[in-house]
């Protein structure tokens, strides 16, 4: 389970010392610390389940979503989330992994997430779409239909008959949310390889 400070002293007050109690739980390894306020009494807590209580508002989305998708063949072992509103990008290094948190538009957050379950839990994660869109969002360098091609197909790995599969129609629509020329090219891209096909 995943406790708050608030949780874990609420259950020790019958302790006459809650504090040293907590101390006592960590060193044992009864408890872990997540981060400050935060502890799970599982070492196999889901870092899937964690990542949004961790940091939040917050999706998993990036190349863990596309790994998690099976368009990119590596296995990703950085917990990477969408989060906005905030000033900077976070990154926390745990005891379960490691987490990183990036910045996109307000204005596109909400669109394609979706809830998911794990171990009785549910958290949110991009749809391969929105976790492809999210990821091109940050590669400000991308500018051009070459580039894209480049970056997908070349250093990336992915399929081209696995990005054709994606619902091309919600990511035109998606694009133009995020203002940037990146996500302008993947758009074009798209226009271009259906029209192809």
């Amino acid at each position: 389970m995943i406790f708050t400070h608030t949780d874990i002293m609420n259950q020790l007050s019958g302790f006459a010392s809650p504090r040293s109690k907590l101390t006592r739980l960590l060193k044992e390894e009864a408890l872990i610390k997540i981060r400050r306020g935060l502890f799970v009494d599982d070492p196999g807590t889901s870092q899937r389940v964690l990542a949004p209580v961790i940091y939040g508002p917050s999706y998993i989305s990036f190349h863990y979503a596309l790994a998690a998708a099976g368009l990119i063949p590596e296995q990703v072992k950085i917990v990477t989330s969408a989060s906005y509103g905030k000033n900077k990008n976070k990154v926390f290094r745990t005891p379960l992994g490691e987490f990183h948190y990036w910045y996109i538009p307000p204005a596109v957050y909400p669109h394609g997430i979706t809830l998911q379950e794990d171990s009785g839990t549910s958290y949110l994660i991009a749809t391969p779409e929105k976790a492809l869109c999210d990821s091109i969002y940050k590669m400000r360098t991308v500018t051009s239909i070459k580039d894209i091609t480049e970056l997908l197909i070349e250093d990336w790995r992915i399929e081209k008959s696995d990005l054709l599969q994606l619902d091309y129609t919600f990511i035109q629509w998606l694009a133009p949310i995020y203002k940037t020329k990146s996500l302008n090219a993947l758009s074009r891209w798209y226009t271009q390889e259906v029209s192809n096909a």
